[in-house]
């Protein structure tokens, strides 16, 4: 291919010139093929280029241009083949030699020679619509090696690629490590002895970082059966932390089914950038970026960081100025004081008013005002490329400041206040026929009660509101508290612009005020950005949800009541109605969420705290930012949390960490606390003051509280004997919690009634308890515990896909011949199939074949195309060229639901039969097959179809037979033909709803299967004749197909005889002008029948005396009416014996084909309607001939074909192994 011009200095290094003239020269690379310095130096050669990662491995032939005074050369193509790079220098030669001589200055010609090859590089990509894209000629390179070296397609992208060692045995083979959306993979060739090695993502558990003293820098990589180091890397931060969010990505899908989506809306590439980076890397890390910037400052999901640049910030509380890093994105201004907990702000585009840029001195160097709606000012300083910063907020101002003018657009004409707004959606809340029993207990509290609705007030402020207050010490502390805080937004700000600093934090660690909780919950969470954002949403929701009932709503109703029922709020409907309003909202928000135990307390102390919207996106920024997969199906993430904590206890608290795993109290305590953030094991009044600080500072709180109980309690846990004495201690302790400061009326604790009738336990303050916390485990930092947290993510979906295999194995090992290692081998094989279709596409959506939530057999499905890669692999019938077909119709009878998916029952359930099945069952399989009506390539044609579906429907059971009254063992279906007119498509379900009757104990009688007619027996002869077209018996099954072909050929005759003499004379009659019946072609023309493969079948229309069932047609209305049995048993002897005289040549598997003209009669009198056979027909015929029932019979080894299926994964197709895989190969 041409190439971009690029400068060479030597020339002759390594490279043999083949042509040259004046101006080009083509080379081709020693060591490459035959000759070229020998054997040692083509190896010395090869390791070079995959040591220094050289293109010459992959295009060893280049075409360099050079004038013919300079030393510089200049590579403008290169080739994988002779035979292309000559294409190449021929059109040189033709084009551009005679061109070059009529310039006089060489620095024209080498322009001129630049441009054309630049200009053919231009003009193919647009006649061959090559999309431009960031990627840089090396990578590209890189990207087009790594597909040719490991099979992949172009869907898998390489993200980047370093050189390291990898450490096989004791010796160290260095190479490049490549690293792609789906898999790692690793290259190396040293000395002729080349390494491969692929692993995938989805099957690491375990990815860590680690040194040694041999060793200082290694990346060790394990997966359920091997382990892998990396080592002598350049920058092993880099590769790690690419690692790293590879594999994240890689658990994600596992967990949820979300790929990876590439970001298209990224800068351009910069000139100065890293010539190696490409543009997924730079999406990757913009990503990492993201997610840190919106963790810190607790931002909507979607928000993504533009830039961050050093500045100082003017803090007017201290007069001073801070210094810091300012971070710009989309929607938010924020900064952060380099000492973290100095100072840190968040300024949202919406409430900005003026950007300005103030004049610079000595002491303030370009300085920037940002001025908001509150009227507060942000003077920030020492900003390195100020106009570029403020163009970029302008431009985000601008995009704020139209959606804003949208949103008044949309929603100004419907209401005219939001206080308006928010009473009057309150009112239809209220009185909303959500809950029969609700609804008017709700409306006869709103009547007698003047309160303002639900909607628009916190639970606990009505609950306050109807008890007497008494002036006492506890209210006067919460008075003072109340004045503390407003003093704080007087000198700091109020609101989501505030100065945040460690003042705060000590406000928030002496307890929130009761009256300011919902307010400053919604502020620190960072709920408050997405509820100002979206207007209306929740309201909407509610409406929308309203009413619908499922599995989640229905969880909800149970759960109502057990939602802190000792508090009055939740003593009558009113508050259980807010809460069902909110839950169910949020199931219908969120439905991979939908509702888990757990989330009904934690939204209860919302709701008491917080109007109802509010507590709605408190629970969204919990649910989805703060507690991330807490709250799914599986609690993955409080399990996570639950391994981290395992981790920090054996840190922090090692002389009780062994004793705790003993006993196994860690795994059972935490994930109550973690769920509930102590809201179930504390008393309430204290546990409050846990989630005020919880969304202060984040899941470390919780962390840091769980140790210092573990701490406070290590004397007596040491000598618990088992684990509900451990809980029990822990129990009292958690009960003796105590809020001096709480304005409450005591509340019940439920938790207190299942402890032990002992001494009670001294009182602990929880004040003391949170400060104690800060003191001993404040060191613990976010970032960590994110690092944690995702080693704990790798175990724990990865353990949760172990439980899943077992649980199928061990589901269908009772129903299977197969072994429990067999099952659990084809279930690695089957989810493989799965996964690879997510990560290169497949016919059907991935989200539909696997969902989570769904029971364990169904979780993974597989739709035709992917059990057509199983089927070729797995399945003893497939064969080569021919098992599409047959997979299809495969397919089509095991899906039993039709909704063209099947589980992993479906799927061994076939194969079972394959493999351990008798002569009998897999017999009764093949014919099943084709008993199902097709579906034709004419679906598109209504017509057509109708036609197939009428005909095949008219088959089964014929309109005019007199014979359908009597019992003859056979199903009759009858479908009125208005009812088959409406249909598209054949509908085969009610066949498979007939044959589902297998899966019950009673045996299943081979006279319930529906007859084969004409069409569906032509198919069953060209599945039998691909069976066996590679056969080591191809011979012996050919004759003997050809035989029970005619034999059943004959039977059909008969039959439509049977048939015709109890029908009307006038059917008779029309029978006997048109009689088209199938042979074997035995006389035609060799090279004819060679020539038509086994795909091309013919159906001729020729008289009785040509065919093998002639003697059937001499046979008299009269003699078939007089002894029925008798002539049926001599036509049949008669005809095969015929037909076996006919098949006495040698060369009849070559030339016996049945044969199909498309240019043919016409549908209507090509195929006989009345021609049919039975399946006992089928089976008697089949065991006359011993070669086809050796065949059926013969034992199949499961073991072995599934190491095939292994080891085809690895190097064949571009579909991967079961786990990873090595590949070692001598050169």
């Amino acid at each position: 291919m041409w190439v971009s011009p690029e400068d060479v200095l030597l020339a002759g290094a390594l490279w043999i010139t083949e042509r040259a003239n004046p101006y080009f020269i083509l080379q081709k690379r020693k060591g490459h093929g035959d000759g070229g310095g020998g054997r040692g130096t083509g190896l010395l050669v090869g390791t070079l280029d995959v040591v220094l990662d050289s293109s010459a491995r992959m295009a060893p032939y280049r075409i360099l241009y050079q004038t013919p005074d300079s030393l510089v050369y200049w590579i403008i193509a290169h080739g994988t083949s002779r035979k292309e790079i000559t294409e190449h220098w021929e059109w040189l030669e033709h084009n551009l030699l005679q061109t070059l001589s009529i310039f006089e200055n060489e620095n024209d010609i080498t322009t001129f020679v630049k441009g054309k090859v630049q200009g053919i590089i231009a003009e193919y990509n647009k006649n061959h619509d090559v999309k431009e894209d960031d990627d840089t000629d090396k990578f590209k390179e890189a990207s087009a090696k790594f597909r040719k070296l490991f099979g992949m397609p172009e869907e898998e992208k390489l993200v980047n690629y370093y050189s390291c060692s990898y450490w096989k045995g004791k010796v160290p083979r260095q190479g490049w490590l490549y690293l792609s959306i789906n898999h790692l993979c690793f290259y190396s060739y040293l000395l002729g002895k080349e390494v491969k090695l692929v692993v995938r993502w989805a099957d690491i558990t375990q990815l860590e970082k680690s040194a040694t003293l041999l060793l200082p820098d290694v990346i060790k990589v394990s997966t359920r059966t091997n382990e892998h180091v990396f080592s002598v890397f350049l920058n092993i931060n880099e590769t790690f932390k690419l690692a790293e969010q590879l594999a994240n990505i890689a658990m994600r899908q596992l967990l949820d089914n979300k790929g990876f989506e590439q970001d298209r809306s990224l800068p351009k590439l910069k000139k100065k950038s890293p010539k190696k980076v490409s543009a997924l890397k730079r999406d990757l890390d913009a990503r990492a970026k993201s997610e840190r910037y919106r963790a810190l400052f607790r931002l909507p999901k979607d928000e993504k960081l533009d830039g961050h640049t050093d500045c100082t910030l003017w803090t007017p509380f201290n007069k001073m100025h801070i210094l810091g890093q300012m971070f710009v994105s989309t929607n938010y201004i924020c900064f952060t004081s380099k000492e973290e907990t100095l100072c840190s702000l968040i300024i949202p585009l919406r409430e900005v008013t003026i950007v300005e840029k103030a004049d610079s001195s000595n002491v303030l160097p370009s300085p920037l005002s940002i001025s908001t709606k509150n009227r507060m000012t942000f003077l920030f300083a020492n900003l390195k490329d100020r106009d570029f910063l403020v163009q970029r907020i302008s431009d985000f101002l601008q995009q704020t400041t139209s959606k804003i003018h949208l949103e008044r657009e949309l929603t100004g004409s419907l209401n005219s206040s939001d206080d308006e707004v928010y009473s009057q959606h309150g009112s239809l809340l209220s009185s909303s026929p959500q809950h029969s029993l609700g609804s008017e207990g709700e409306r006869t509290f709103n009547l007698n009660d003047s309160s303002v609705p639900t909607a628009t007030q916190a639970l606990m402020t009505m609950y306050r509101r109807r008890s007497p207050e008494e002036f006492n010490p506890k209210l006067a502390k919460e008075f003072m508290k109340e004045q503390a805080w407003k003093n704080h937004f007087a000198e700091y700000g109020q609101g989501v612009c505030m100065y945040r600093t460690e003042k705060t934090k000590e406000l928030v660690l002496k307890g929130i005020p009761e009256s300011m909780r919902g307010e400053l919950w919604l502020l620190f969470s960072g709920a408050i950005n997405e509820m100002a954002t979206h207007p209306g949403y929740y309201e909407d929701l509610v409406e929308k949800s309203m009413g619908k009932y499922n599995l989640a709503t229905e969880e909800i109703e149970r759960d109502l009541h057990r939602s802190l029922p000792e508090h009055p709020a939740f003593q009558n409907e009113m508050g259980i109605a807010a809460l069902r309003r909110v839950l169910t909202a949020y199931a219908f928000r969120n439905p991979n969420i939908g509702y888990c135990q757990a989330m009904n307390i934690v939204t209860s102390v919302l709701l008491l705290y917080a109007k109802e919207e509010e507590a709605f996106w408190l629970l969204v920024a919990l649910c989805e930012r703060m507690l991330p997969d807490y709250y799914n199906t599986r609690v993955v993430g409080a399990l996570v949390d639950q391994g981290v904590f395992e981790e920090l206890a054996r840190e922090y608290v090692p002389q009780l960490y062994d004793c705790m795993q003993d006993l196994g109290v860690i795994s059972t305590i935490s994930l109550s606390w973690f769920l509930t953030l102590f809201l179930s094991v504390m008393p309430f009044e204290s546990a409050v003051v846990v989630v005020d600080c919880f969304f202060y500072d984040g899941i470390k709180v919780i962390f840091q509280l769980a140790l210092s109980v573990l701490h406070a309690n290590i004397h007596q846990l040491l000598g618990c004997k088992d684990d509900g004495e451990a809980m029990t201690v822990l129990g009292r302790y958690l009960d003796s919690v105590t809020n001096k400061d709480s304005t409450l009326p005591p509340i019940p604790h439920l938790h207190s009634l299942l402890t032990d009738n002992g001494e009670p336990h001294p009182e602990v303050d929880i004040f003391k308890l949170v400060r104690s916390s800060y003191e001993k485990f404040g060191s613990i930092r976010a970032d960590v515990i994110e690092q944690m947290r995702f080693k704990q993510r790798l175990r724990v979906i990865q353990t949760i896909e172990d439980t899943t295999k077992r649980n199928v194995v061990r589901t269908i090992v009772t129903e299977t011949a197969f072994s429990i290692d067999e099952l659990e081998e084809l279930y690695v094989l089957f989810k493989a199939e799965h996964l690879t279709s997510c990560y290169w596409g497949g016919s059907s959506n991935p989200t539909e074949r696997h969902d989570p939530s769904l029971p364990y057999l169904e979780q993974y499905r597989i739709d035709v195309e992917q059990f057509k890669g199983l089927f070729n692999l797995l399945f003893p019938w497939a064969n080569g060229a021919h098992s599409d077909p047959l997979a299809v119709r495969f397919f089509r009878l095991l899906d039993q639901n039709g909704d063209a998916l099947i589980n992993f029952r479906e799927f061994i359930s076939g194969l079972g039969v394959l493999c351990h099945g008798d002569l009998t069952e897999k017999l009764k399989l093949l014919y099943k097959m084709h008993v199902l009506p097709e579906i034709t390539h004419e679906q598109e044609e209504p017509d057509s179809a109708f036609e197939a579906t009428q005909y095949f429907f008219e088959d089964i059971t014929p309109e005019t037979s007199c014979r359908s009254e009597k019992d003859d063992g056979f199903v009759r279906v009858t479908f009125k033909t208005e009812k088959v007119k409406k249909l598209n498509t054949p509908d085969y379900r009610h066949y498979l709803k007939l044959w589902n009757q297998e899966t019950k104990p009673k045996r299943e009688n081979t006279k319930d299967l529906p007859k084969l007619n004409q069409s569906q027996f032509i198919e069953l002869c060209k599945t039998l004749y691909s069976m066996f077209s590679e056969d080591v018996a191809e011979q012996e099954l050919y004759h003997a197909t050809a035989t029970v072909t005619s034999l059943l050929l004959e039977m059909g005759e008969v039959g439509k005889l049977f048939s015709s003499s109890s029908s009307s004379r006038k059917d008779h009659n029309m029978e006997g002008k048109s009689e088209p019946s199938m042979c074997m072609r035995d006389t035609a023309d060799p090279k004819t029948t060679r020539e038509a493969g086994p795909d091309d079948i013919k159906l001729e229309d020729s008289s009785p005396k040509d065919t093998g069932t002639s003697s059937a047609m001499l046979i008299s209305d009269d003699e078939t009416k007089d002894d029925t049995s008798m002539s049926s048993y001599s036509v049949l002897s008669a005809g095969s014996h015929e037909m076996d005289e006919k098949l006495q040549c040698e060369d009849i598997a070559d030339d016996t084909v049945l044969v199909r003209s498309d240019s043919g009669l016409p549908h209507s009198t090509s195929i006989d309607k009345d021609w049919a056979i039975t399946f006992e027909q089928f089976l008697a015929s089949v065991l006359t001939e011993q070669a086809l029932v050796h065949y059926f019979e013969k034992p199949v080894e499961v073991a072995a074909r599934i190491t095939n299926a292994k080891n085809v994964r690895k190097v064949g197709r571009p579909l991967l192994s079961t786990s990873d895989y090595e590949i070692s190969l001598s050169g």
